[in-house]
């Protein structure tokens, strides 16, 4: 006799009506892939400290590296690759470059996760 897999369904049935009304809401592959992109991005711990510290407010590269602990040529490559994907926006003021979130989004993109992962670790 089989074993049934939790978490999958024993018979095959799909509910057409529910599938094209999702599918309608779906966003476009692009979209998807960017968003992807997006959160691989901020899927590196560094960056996303780099990010939390700018939700803050505006830093400069030797701010953030004194912060974080971390080199200012690697604070400096982590916010090209941050500026690539359009998170976080710069300015110059004589020898220095401040750093800033590029739009409200990305802070209430993290405000979210970090409201769920510390519900989360509460209920543990």
């Amino acid at each position: 006799m089989a074993k049934s897999k939790e978490g999958m369904c024993e018979v095959l049935y799909v509910n057409t009506k529910a599938v094209k009304k999702i599918a309608a809401r779906m966003a476009s592959g692009d979209v998807i892939s960017v968003m992807a992109e997006t959160f691989s991005l901020l899927g590196d711990s560094t960056r996303l400290r780099v990010v939390q510290a700018l939700s803050h407010g505006e830093l400069c590269v030797c701010d953030l590296s004194a912060m974080l602990g971390v080199g200012r040529t690697a604070v400096s490559n982590h916010l090209r690759l941050l500026r690539g994907m359009r998170l976080v926006n710069y300015r110059r003021d004589g020898k220095l470059a401040y750093y800033s979130l590029a739009d409200d989004h990305i802070a209430g993109l993290l405000a979210e996760c970090l409201e769920h992962v510390q519900a989360m670790l509460t209920a543990s």
